[in-house]
């Protein structure tokens, strides 16, 4: 056996260079996955539009390549790369090999970029790291400057030649590397969404992706919004708004905690209502909030109180109304908030939330006085706005009352079938195969219970002979305990009405509980006096499962037979004498089949539940409805001198039935 590594103080290590980012990537990216993969395509996009929003560059072109590789083109002052005397090193190291290097740490005190998507230092370097190689050309004050790097190391140095055409920028194109990441096919999708919504955050921002199809074929779409927020609200409300889309703008100053230096925010907002659509989105320096955070919380505050208060102030509420709440004006609510600070406290490196308790504040004193105001001057608008909120809370309230009231009633139902005395219940919840065996007493019960798939069959046991259900009252039919048990066990209500019936719910076949009902007695004349009586009750009192096809009946075997160690199982008398031509002159014995409560649990499941090897006979009502009636009327009502007739003149067909002993 191989000897462990003693831990110690060389146990210790320190990751360095590309390391700290191949090694443990999701630490940077959020994952190591298609998203982490993701996230780093976005940290040089994001690179590019800062330097577009800082005033630099009006169009920025972003290249699917057919390898994966992608490229980002922007056409700023040029990244710089050259040497850095405060720091003593190039710049091209700083920002493509150091973790925590850039040039946006300064931006709340007049540095390159007022209000920036990269804050951390980390997004180039951390995506060079990441890639299997990238290559970066810069034009800049008269040189083209180039770099490439493989695996995370510099190949070859800072390239720097004289370039006299008037153009500046930067173009970096790379791969990202499956020794990092465990998916790199970045779907064309992702690049459509996020130059899009790039595109809506940054007004007169034109965003290309070029989407290589074959060696030589690109396609192409561009993303470009004059107005911002504005011309994309309008473009997703499409005509179906109650109100023209509103934009609201403006800037604060302040801090998260009384000892933290100011910084600026500037907040725009776009907000419209729909009885058709909604929509919700934040943005905090162009990047797409998917979690909210402050702004999201801010939203929710001042909507929900600016309207209650101007439906109080209104009269509008009724006195049976409920208070409104979010989701009452989500639900009619088009909303897009972009916000820009200087400062700025995201969630993680993956920037989907923002936690500044200011610009929490600071949005949600702005949206409460815009919406006054907005009331205010409008109150067309207004009226229209809050009777929309007011059917929605109304529709609520209403739909929770239902959910609550069937809630109560499903569960109602199921604390009534615990209580009901020996029934075993099963677990599935599927009416496709639900089956309900209605078996002859309690030592059937035990054996039923014992041989059952528990999965999907259930038992209840019916203790002693039930009530004549065409001949009894129904007062008296409904007093009797097995009786109502099995309806409320079968679930589907009766079918007769009238004052015995109060309290028993009206016939309904979509919550009858089970896809079988299946009576399951002994092969003996108690047996079928019981099935019979059994049959009775459903054709009495819920005559459609029959016409369904929802009932059977479970045959039992009437001997078995043993001949070494095969056994027959014979529901005839023909099928006996089959079995003993079969055996011929060979040993055996023969036994009268006992009552199911004396059976084993493995022949029970053999010869009665096993869906594979058991005989169900199903109910069906082949015959003219009238003259079922009859039948039934004859033989269970209170034809009794008809019965007698029936008797003598078909009694001797059944002879061989009867039981002299």
């Amino acid at each position: 056996m191989a000897k462990k590594k003693e831990y110690g103080n060389e146990s210790i290590v320190a990751l360095k260079g590309a390391d700290r980012v191949r090694k443990r990537p999701a630490v940077i990216f959020g994952d190591d996955g298609l998203q982490g993969c993701q996230h780093s395509v976005f940290e040089i996009i994001s690179n590019s539009i800062d330097e577009a929003r800082a005033g630099y560059g009006s169009r920025i072109i972003v290249t699917r390549f057919l390898d994966g590789s992608v490229e980002v083109q922007d056409f700023g002052r040029g990244m710089p790369v050259d040497y850095n005397q405060n720091e003593q090193r190039y710049n091209w190291e700083l920002l493509f090999c150091e973790l925590y290097a850039g040039g946006k740490y300064d931006a709340d005190q007049n540095g390159g970029y007022d209000y920036s998507l990269g804050l951390n230092g980390l997004g180039l370097c951390a995506t060079q790291y990441s890639s299997e190689y990238m290559d970066a050309e810069i034009h800049s004050g008269g040189f083209c400057y180039t770099l490439s790097f493989k695996k995370g190391e510099n190949v070859g140095g800072l390239k720097k030649e004289e370039y006299t055409k008037r153009d500046t920028g930067t173009r970096i194109r790379w791969r990202p590397d499956l020794d990092v990441f465990t998916d790199i096919a970045i779907p064309l999708s992702y690049y459509q969404e996020v130059l899009k919504k790039q595109a809506v955050v940054n007004s007169g921002l034109k965003l290309i992706l070029k989407n290589q199809l074959t060696e030589t074929k690109f396609e192409t779409f561009e993303y470009l919004y004059e107005n911002g927020i504005v011309d994309y609200l309008n473009e997703e409300a499409a005509g179906e708004s109650l109100t023209p889309v509103q934009y609201w703008e403006t800037e604060k100053t302040g801090k998260d905690r009384d000892d933290k230096p100011e910084y600026k925010v500037r907040i725009t907002c776009a907000v419209t209502f729909s009885a058709k659509k909604t929509l919700k989105e934040y943005y905090h320096n162009s990047s797409f909030l998917e979690y909210g955070g402050a702004p999201d919380k801010a939203v929710r505050s001042a909507f929900v109180s600016q309207i209650d208060s101007y439906l109080k102030s209104s009269g509008k509420y009724n006195k049976s109304d409920a208070k409104i709440n979010f989701q009452d004006v989500e639900d009619c609510l088009m909303l897009i908030v972009s916000s820009f600070s200087t400062q700025t406290s995201y969630e993680n490196q993956t920037k989907k939330s923002i936690t500044n308790k200011f610009i929490q504040e600071a949005m949600t004193a702005f949206f409460k006085h815009q919406l006054e105001v907005y009331f205010i001057e409008n109150k067309l608008d207004a009226d229209k706005i809050c009777d929309r909120i007011l059917i929605n809370m109304r529709s609520r309230v209403r739909a929770e009352a239902t959910r609550l009231n069937v809630q109560k009633t499903l569960s109602g139902g199921k604390d009534m079938l615990t209580r009901i005395e020996k029934f075993a219940d099963c677990r599935s919840k599927d009416l496709n195969e639900r089956e309900i065996f209605i078996v002859e007493g309690d030592s059937a019960l035990g054996a039923c219970k014992q041989a059952r798939d528990s999965a999907f069959q259930a038992v209840m046991p019916v203790r002693g002979k039930i009530l004549n259900c065409l001949k009894a009252d129904l007062a008296k039919v409904f007093k009797s305990e097995i009786i109502t048990d099995l309806i409320k066990i079968l679930g589907c209500g009766v079918e007769v009405s009238g004052k015995a019936v109060k309290g028993v719910p009206e016939f309904n076949i979509d919550n009858l509980r089970w896809n079988k009902v299946i009576i399951c007695t002994d092969a003996d004349y108690d047996g079928f006096q019981i099935r019979t009586l059994i049959l009775t009750m459903i054709y009495a009192l819920m005559p459609t499962l029959i016409k369904e096809g929802k009932v059977f009946i479970a045959e039992s075997p009437l001997y078995e037979i043993t001949c070494g160690k095969d056994t027959w199982f014979a529901y005839t008398e023909k099928e006996k004498t089959d079995a003993l031509n079969e055996i011929g002159n060979k040993k055996y014995t023969i036994q009268r089949s006992k009552g199911l409560g004396e059976n084993e649990p493995e022949m029970m499941w053999l010869t009665t539940m096993n869906p594979a090897t058991r005989r169900l006979i199903k109910v069906e009502t082949d015959y003219d409805p009238t003259v079922v009636a009859d039948m039934f009327d004859l033989l269970l009502g209170d034809n009794l001198q008809g019965r007698k007739e029936y008797i003598s003149a078909k009694g001797a067909e059944y002879m061989d039935l009867v039981d002299l002993s």
